[in-house]
């Protein structure tokens, strides 16, 4: 099992914690994790967008002018693709983008970047993370004293909204809950701060 050191919002050391291999100490696997980030973006796209065919664009109903004898080419409409003012080709038209994904992949590809971090030592487990007051300079404080304050940080907590609250006017900076953990957030973000109650939350889920 890997074992990493412990902290508080300080920065000093409180001790050691004994990690779940099968949640934190995993083979990673870069081709899953890719699927995983790949899937993730493309079922945030809406897939609303729209152009007008030429049957869709108002007006073209009268032929131009006659078939023969004006020495012009021949016209049907004046909302043809060829026309200014006329219908698109080929153009987007609403679809969807979801792309499905095992649950087994999926939940393979967070324990890889999970595992990927303690790997880097680019996680910092917190005892807990107990706020003097509720304003953004206080996770400004623990990003300092952890020599992180250049770097893009996601705190992981057991849902404390108040964290999430006070890191999200942060540029680069995240606040998640257990239940919202992502690939894209793991991947994105250069150091994690998990508290102990959501590692034993993440390990229960995971492991």
């Amino acid at each position: 099992m890997p074992t990493v050191d412990t902290y508080n919002i300080s920065g000093a050391k409180t001790g050691e914690i004994e990690l779940n291999a099968a949640v934190f100490g995993v083979e990673i696997n870069a081709a899953v994790m890719h699927q995983a980030l790949v899937r993730q973006l493309s079922n945030e796209r809406q897939g609303t967008h729209a152009t007008k065919t030429r049957g869709l664009v108002r007006g073209g109903g009268k032929k131009p002018w006659r078939q023969k004898g004006t020495g012009r080419a021949r016209a049907g409409s004046t909302r043809s693709p060829l026309w200014v003012g006329g219908g698109v080709v080929f153009g987007p038209q609403p679809r969807s983008y979801y792309k499905a994904m095992p649950r087994k992949a999926r939940r393979l590809a967070v324990k890889s970047a999970l595992s990927e971090k303690v790997v880097g030592q680019d996680i910092f487990i917190l005892d807990e993370i107990a706020l003097a007051q509720a304003k953004t300079k206080e996770i400004l404080n623990i990003l300092s004293n952890f020599n992180a304050g250049e770097v893009k940080a996601l705190f992981i907590t057991d849902g404390d909204a108040i964290v999430e609250r006070c890191a999200r006017n942060i540029k680069g900076v995240k606040a998640i809950a257990t239940e919202g953990l992502n690939i894209f957030d793991l991947l994105h973000h250069d150091k994690l701060f998990i508290t102990k109650d959501a590692v034993a939350k993440i390990e229960e889920v995971l492991g």
